[in-house]
């Protein structure tokens, strides 16, 4: 071998090792198996090539289509899709498939170096001859090499056409020389493309089964169902707008794909420790539901009454009657509507009461203790209250249907959240999965749950979730206490709670600006929810 031959190998074993080092950086698919088949064009100086992938060991399909002279580009990230049919490996009758090369080459388990497809022997060229006379074009040498990976599995095929001698241009065949690197480089590539194919399949599996506690956390609860689902993809959608700013707070706020993948996963997270909260909390849709809405036990209670009231009506009744008083009668009636009324009207508010709401007034609460003061004789013949001290506890419930005990059990599942996350072996670009996740109760001021940060010490992706779990609460329409509310009411609340230093002041700029809320709206939301937002009206906002 000459010094200038040697020299020329050396380059060209230094340009495979460093192909080797980007296979192994490559996190795309597509841009992986095209990166493969340009790198083998690039070693050989092949104008054309083609790379297949195995499919089952049963057929060949076409990935990736070059021709630098004729500048043809198929597949890949070109966006220009392939539509040559497969491969077969094996003919209908079962018979091994030995006339097309690349098949021959994957059932023989052997590469095939052809000096000039339209000489050789043994293969049939038919549709290359079909390519050259519609492309004007003289396929002349052909070198195929199986993709073996370490599990000495053929998992696709690299075929190159024409090889071309540096100095002249001129289509030779390709070397022993050629043949070797190839060889080399389709191991290497093989592997590294297996490895990115298991990675990505265990991240697929480890999504997959993220959104299977997710589903099981929904189905706990026909009030929160989709929760878990919606927050992660508005969670995106605002850090995705903080991500493109360039100018103001934001701007030196920058994610790059593996801090994305990190808080979606994050995201999709957020809310696991909700396996841990009793489906009786969670499904409180009133406020005297329990294992059973009580409200129909209480009514049970006022149908006591109105007996009552009746069996005093006509027990006075007979005893004017027998003193002669024909007048006292019709008072007697009079008292009892009266009372009958009273007690109707009373009823009515409990049950009004029970169904919750976001504000309950004072006046309100004392008008439910004062009826839970009347008296009644319950199922054991004893004088009681009409209403126990638990249940005007949970009939004034100024907001929404949970006490103050039952909103510490809601809220110890972000607690549990965290203890969960934090056992688990996150992967160094997942590390701060937990702590995103375990942010999104946190308030700007310290007053928020369960460590009390404040905003100096939350980080931009945990800030970022909060406000998505916030909006997503205003705007669900499957709350058991309120209807859905519509763009513009829920951006007026958390307008006021930016003004109460509750959510980051510049995520909410950016939320508005950036027309998040409207991209979610869009697809969440139904249609009257959706309406025409007057930004300059909502509290807090600064264009």
């Amino acid at each position: 071998m000459s010094n200038k031959n040697s020299g020329n190998l050396a380059d060209r074993l230094e340009q495979l090792n460093a192909i080797g080092v980007a296979l192994s950086a490559e996190k795309d698919i597509n841009r992986l198996l095209e990166f493969i088949l340009l790198a083998a064009k690039k070693i050989t100086h092949a104008d054309a090539g083609t790379l297949y992938r195995v499919h089952d060991m049963q057929y060949l399909t076409f990935e990736i289509m070059r021709t630098v002279s004729l500048g043809f580009a198929l597949g890949g990230t070109t966006g220009k899709p392939i539509t040559l049919p497969p491969i077969q490996l094996y003919k209908e009758d079962g018979q091994p498939n030995n006339t097309a090369v690349a098949a021959y080459a994957v059932l023989q388990d052997k590469p095939v170096n052809i000096e000039d497809a339209y000489t050789a022997e043994g293969f049939d060229f038919t549709g290359t001859r079909f390519f050259d006379q519609k492309n004007n074009y003289r396929s002349q040498s052909f070198l195929t090499v199986p993709m073996k990976n370490h599990e000495n599995e053929i998992i696709g095929v690299l075929q190159l056409i024409n090889a071309q001698d540096p100095a002249t241009g001129k289509i030779i065949p390709f070397s022993a020389e050629d043949q070797h690197l190839v060889e080399s480089l389709a191991s290497q590539a093989a592997i590294a493309l297996t490895n990115r194919q298991l990675i990505n399949q265990l991240e697929e599996l480890f999504e997959s089964f993220i959104n299977l506690i997710n589903l099981a956390i929904d189905d706990k609860s026909p009030y929160t169902g989709g929760h878990c689902q919606r927050v992660p993809v508005l969670t995106m959608l605002l850090a995705e707008a903080a991500n493109r700013a360039t100018s103001g707070p934001l701007a030196d706020f920058h994610m790059s794909e593996k801090d994305i993948y990190e808080l979606k996963i994050a995201g999709m997270l957020h809310d696991c420790g909700k396996v841990t909260t009793p489906e009786y909390v969670v499904d409180k849709s009133s406020k005297l539901e329990t294992i059973y809405n009580r409200i129909h036990t209480v009514d049970t209670r006022f149908e006591v009454l109105k007996r009552d009231a009746e069996i005093d009506m006509l027990r006075g009744k007979l005893a004017v009657l027998e003193q002669g008083d024909q007048g006292a009668t019709a008072r007697l009636d009079e008292v009892y509507r009266e009372r009958l009324q009273k007690l109707d009207a009373d009823r009515d508010f409990v049950r009004l009461s029970n169904t919750g709401g976001e504000f309950m007034a004072p006046e309100k609460q004392q008008r439910i203790r004062d009826i839970g003061a009347q008296r009644w004789r319950n199922e054991k013949g004893e004088d009681a209250p009409l209403l126990s001290e638990d249940e005007i506890t949970n009939l004034n419930i100024a907001k929404g249907t949970l006490t103050d005990a039952e909103r510490q059990i809601i809220n110890h599942h972000i607690v549990a959240t965290i203890k969960m996350l934090e056992a688990l072996p996150w992967p160094k670009h997942l590390k701060r999965v937990p702590e995103y996740a375990g942010g999104h109760h946190e308030r700007m001021d310290g007053k928020g749950y369960p460590n009390g940060l404040t905003r100096d010490q939350m980080p931009v992706q945990a800030r970022v979730m909060g406000i998505a779990d916030i909006f997503e609460a205003l705007t669900a329409k499957d709350r058991p206490y309120k209807p859905g509310k519509t763009l513009t009411e829920a951006l007026t609340i958390l307008g006021r709670m930016k003004l109460d230093n509750h959510v980051d002041p510049d995520l909410f700029d950016v939320f508005i600006r950036e027309k998040v809320y409207l991209k979610y709206g869009k697809e969440f939301l139904e249609p009257e929810q959706v309406d025409e937002v007057d930004e300059s009206r909502i509290p807090g906002f600064t264009a």
